[in-house]
């Protein structure tokens, strides 16, 4: 196998749990990073749902992520791995995507999960009731709102902020200090 590309937008940009080699800022086309999955598993659970980030195709977005590039050696343990972690439920589907680098270069074929709009997990929310589930809701890789937080911190760190992402932390913080 040839050296592996993943992009990251949600919880592999802080935990990608496989080795890399390189990583670079790169933007998606078509693609917004949205808590369009509900999450039964790593951050909520059946009786209480809490959302996860995935990526939802609307022509003529951006997503701005991370392009991790994963050597020869490590790529087929880092599929085996991926697949394992994203599709525990299938609500994400395996893709392969073109991406586009900070620095104007590009990556054609990079792992890219997105969501799959006729699965059970989909669901468009408001804002605000996004930041209700994500105040409360735990799953097995812990609180909801740590996801949250820790997205938003490292897009931040990188220099790629998303404006939904920092509304939804004052918010979660405001539901739970209130």
């Amino acid at each position: 196998m040839n050296d592996l590309w993943v992009f990251g937008y949600g919880s592999l940009l802080w935990d990608p749990g496989f080795p890399v080699a390189e990583t670079r800022v790169a933007r998606l086309h078509d693609w917004h990073r949205s808590f369009c999955m509900s999450s039964i598993h790593h951050r909520g659970t059946p009786e209480a749902p809490g959302l996860v980030l995935a990526l939802d195709f609307k022509p003529g977005a951006v997503c701005h992520g991370i392009a991790f590039r994963v050597a020869a050696p490590h790529a087929d343990d880092t599929l085996a791995y991926l697949r394992e972690r994203e599709l525990i439920s299938s609500a994400y589907l395996e893709t392969r995507q073109r991406v586009v680098f900070a620095d104007g270069g590009a990556q054609e074929d990079v792992l890219t999960y997105v969501i799959d709009p006729a699965h059970e997990q989909y669901c468009t929310l408001p804002l605000e009731e996004q930041a209700q589930i994500i105040a409360r809701a735990v799953g097995g890789r812990g609180p909801n709102d740590a996801y949250l937080k820790n997205t938003a911190l490292h897009l931040h760190e990188l220099g790629l902020p998303d404006p939904d992402l920092d509304w939804l932390v004052a918010r979660v913080r405001a539901l739970q200090s209130g």
